[in-house]
């Protein structure tokens, strides 16, 4: 067994060593082995062949190779890898400036592309004293002829604040509403927008907006609400300019003046005016904050229409207030159990007024222009016989809709002078603002024959002319009377007492479509052609009640023009003139007055006597009644020598009434109301009216007997085609009989 606790065998060692053989030389013995370092377990040296007698030579180690010979110094080779080096990163340099130049030139297309499409035609910032009225329509209180206040219209702006004149949480309450890092971000909030489209993509929808209190102001002051990508790229470059020419105070403070609050109110003094009934100087904190609702939809938010709302988000508004330490949470419990109350101003209804204060807001601005100053507008309008005018259209047609299947109706009077006195626009303007008397347009039918009448006048015809009252045609259309039948040989004079369709078409063929446009063009009616076809002898032309109206005035004036006006005049809310009515300093005659002589007369009879008589009251009067086909529209236009009033009836989808005829409704209308306007006006006849012309030739005396074998054979061919209706069909032969015109007699 193995002691492994002995030391190892060891060899003395006697012998000195041999030195190393040098490198070539012959092998020596293997030295003798060192005790230090020997192992026993290793391995015993290869023994030596005893065949050999020497040890084999050692193996001749490989020739060392000689250096390279040295390339001697070339100074052009070192200058042609500098170029080469330099063109390399010359190319390099060369497609970065391309690269540059091509990213240049693409955003400068893009930009030159953005502006020609979308902002070319950015409107212009004025000057910083112009931004406070820029834009601005005026606000209009509106008069009666007596200079009693009707209404205000307009936008009401109130007075200009400061940023200093109002509570401090009014700016607040509006930042914290629109824009809360308003004094923190430029003209365009970047973060807001990435906010606003993280919160759109999240809800699938736009919820959120991220527009700044400056781009709001732009879009209010000069772009239309279009939500488009031009008038977006617009309000931002507005935006831009608007914060280089102003600070974010003075932005603040224009921003508080001009932003639109509903019910035609702009600024905040202006609203509170309207809706509180007192300035802004003296609000809540409930009522700022109420008012910083409406901005974001004045229309639908408007406190005369939806409380409710605005109330709710008034108090979202107080809520971001108080997360900004604006107020305290004692401040915001007062606000919220502080419910505004509305002034009585912001209720007004202007009642029968509407349409009359609609159609003068228009005449007023086309007078005083969009930028005008606040006004004083005083209109023609009498409230007396405007009441009444209402009055009569709205009761006469609760009791006779049912009868008459007609729902609406339209009244204006023009005094002598041209100015407008009553203007009732339908039964109910709260109902329907529609102003019937002004933009609706119908066929005036057989009212309109005195202009047919006058054009034919004009070439000569007199009242006592005879024309036959007989079956006609033109082309294909063959005019036929309202009741039917002929009577014959008539004047003119019976013709238009009884509007008689026949003669009147005939008198159109004789005075000429040219002949009878510019007559009713002369009369200040402008909707029809230069030529009108025949068809205008029954009116069917579309016209209105205005200048229906306007123009029967042309006969109560002898052949004067005069131009209907409403508005008396026109001063600012500090006195300043802007505008009066004058009269016109000459005539403007269009009609002769010895033609209109004969018209008149002819027209007064036509009340007298013919289909107007329900129109009688008892003083001179003068005028036309008119039907459509199928009864669509009723009409009367007559004058006194102090009135002239027309009145329409009908339905607005054009529906056929009951058989109303102008004669009917309208003439009773029209009847009341003239009653009412002349009970303080004395009796008085047109005074200018001049003797019949007597004929120019003597007429045959063989006349009466042609015109009565005339109409000898217009009743007989009247009879003949009646028994031809009514003659029944023949009955079969008898078998074995002749036939009934083979008979010997």
């Amino acid at each position: 067994m193995n002691d492994w606790t002995l030391p190892p065998y060891k060899f003395d060692d006697k012998e000195p060593r041999e030195p190393a053989p040098a490198p070539g030389a012959g092998a020596s013995p293997p030295p003798p082995h060192d005790p230090a370092v020997h192992d026993p377990w290793a391995s015993e040296p290869p023994l030596q062949d005893p065949f050999r007698l020497s040890p084999p030579a050692a193996a001749a180690p490989p020739p060392i190779p000689p250096p390279p010979p040295e390339e001697p110094f070339r100074a052009d080779l070192k200058h042609h890898a500098a170029k080469k080096k330099a063109r390399k990163w010359g190319w390099i340099w060369g497609v970065v400036l391309v690269a540059l130049l091509a990213g240049v030139l693409a955003v400068g297309g893009g930009a030159g592309y953005v502006w020609f499409k979308y902002l070319k035609d950015t409107p212009p910032l004025p000057t910083r004293d112009a931004l406070f009225a820029v834009n601005r329509a005026p606000g209009i209180r509106f008069e009666d002829r007596n200079g009693q206040v009707i209404a205000t219209r307009g936008p009401r702006y109130g007075q200009r604040i400061t940023l200093g004149g109002v509570p401090n949480y009014v700016p607040l309450a509006f930042l914290a509403a629109e824009d809360r890092r308003f004094y923190k971000h430029g003209p365009i909030d970047a973060q807001g927008i990435v906010r606003a489209a993280w919160v759109n993509w999240r809800g699938g929808r736009t919820k959120q907006g991220a527009s700044t209190l400056t781009q709001q102001l732009a879009k209010g002051l000069f772009l239309t609400p279009d939500r488009v990508v031009k008038r977006k790229l617009q309000e931002m470059l507005l935006a831009w300019k608007l914060e280089q020419v102003l600070s974010n105070d003075e932005i603040l403070e224009l921003y508080l003046n001009r932003i639109y609050f509903g019910a035609g109110t702009y600024g905040v003094d202006g609203a509170s005016q309207t809706y509180f009934g007192k300035p802004a100087s003296q609000l809540t904190l409930s009522e700022s904050a109420l008012l910083a609702s409406l901005p974001k939809a004045p229309s639908r938010l408007a406190l005369t229409n939806d409380m409710e709302r605005a109330l709710a988000r008034s108090r979202l508004i107080l809520a971001n207030m108080r997360k900004e330490g604006w107020i305290t949470p004692e401040q915001e419990s007062r606000a919220l159990d502080d419910t505004p109350r509305l002034s009585p101003l912001a209720l007004q209804d202007e009642g029968d007024y509407g349409w009359v204060l609609d159609y003068a807001t228009t005449e007023a601005v086309k007078i005083a222009g969009q930028n005008a100053p606040d006004l004083v507008v005083r209109l023609t309008i009498d409230p007396v016989l405007q009441h009444e005018g209402a009055e009569v259209v709205r009761q006469t047609m609760a009791t006779e809709t049912t009868r008459s299947g007609a729902s609406q109706a339209a009244l204006l009077s023009l005094s002598a002078d041209g100015a407008i006195r009553a203007m009732v626009g339908g039964t109910s303007y709260s109902e329907s603002p529609f102003n019937r008397a002004v933009q609706a347009k119908r066929q005036p039918d057989s009212t309109f024959k005195p202009f047919i009448y006058a054009a034919a006048v004009e070439k000569g015809v007199l009242p006592t002319d005879v024309r036959v009252d007989e079956p006609v045609k033109f082309g294909d259309w063959s005019p036929e009377n309202y009741s039917g039948g002929y009577r014959g040989p008539m004047t003119v004079e019976q013709a238009l007492i009884t509007s008689t369709n026949t003669v009147a078409v005939k008198l159109g063929k004789e005075a000429g479509g040219a002949a009878i446009g510019d007559l009713v063009r002369r009369f200040g009616i402008t909707s029809l052609p230069p030529a009108p076809d025949l068809s205008v002898a029954l009116g069917s032309y579309e016209v209105n009640l205005l200048q229906l109206t306007s123009g029967f005035q042309v006969f109560q004036q002898g052949g004067v023009r005069l131009e209907p006006y409403v508005i008396e005049s026109i001063t600012t809310q500090g006195g300043q003139p802007v505008f009066a009515h004058q009269p016109p300093a000459a005539e403007r005659r269009v009609y002769d007055i010895g033609h209109a002589s004969i018209m008149v007369k002819m027209m007064e009879k036509v009340v007298s006597q013919g289909t107007a008589k329900r129109a009688a009251f008892g003083r001179p009067t003068a005028g036309k009644t008119g039907t459509s086909q199928n009864w669509r529209d009723a009409w009367f236009v007559g004058f006194t020598p102090d009135y002239v009033t027309g009145v329409w009836v009908g339905n607005d989808d054009e529906k056929p009434m009951n058989k109303v005829v102008g004669g009917d409704i309208p003439a009773s209308i029209w009847r009341r109301f003239m009653m009412t306007a002349h009970q303080t006006l004395a009796v008085r006849d047109f005074d200018w009216l001049l003797p019949d012309p007597a004929p120019q030739t003597t007429p045959d005396p063989r006349n009466g007997y042609y015109e009565t074998l005339s109409a000898e054979f217009a009743r007989a061919a009247s009879e003949l085609e009646s028994a031809a209706q009514a003659e029944p069909p023949p009955t079969a032969p008898v078998p074995g009989q002749p036939a009934q015109e083979n008979l010997p007699y």
